[in-house]
């Protein structure tokens, strides 16, 4: 069993910036796909950035590409979500999800491992 836990999150203004940590309860690191989603009221969780097994770059959603960075420290059994230039429509509850297989799927559905989230508000 993989535990995750998020912290970082917080209310900023708009432009500003936030980094959310999510530490893994795996030794050197969680190995298996790991991925950051992100969940706004009335609306189902989504996905905005994802790093499969192995690699070191992420790929992001579009609406978060050039703003976001995720990052991983093995030594640490941690990833982090880079947030820059944050707008108010990044609102939302972050997660960290893991999941066991090697092919990194979109839907949520296919992640087994959660954290409990992190609220981030971003106000005009």
């Amino acid at each position: 069993q993989v535990q995750l836990g998020e912290s970082g999150g917080g209310s900023v203004l708009a432009g500003g910036s936030l980094r959310l940590t999510c530490k893994t309860s795996v030794d050197n690191g969680y190995r298996g796909c790991i991925a950051w989603f992100r969940q706004a009221p009335g609306n189902g969780r989504r996905r905005v950035a994802v790093m499969p097994p192995g690699a070191i770059y992420a790929t992001y959603a579009d609406s978060v590409d050039g703003r976001f960075t995720m990052s991983r420290d093995n030594s640490e059994n941690s990833v982090f979500l880079q947030m820059n230039s944050l707008k108010p429509e990044d609102t939302a509850m972050y997660y960290c999800a893991a999941n066991r297989g090697a092919y990194c799927a979109e839907s949520p559905t296919t992640y087994q491992y959660w954290g409990q989230g992190t609220q981030v508000t971003v106000s005009s």
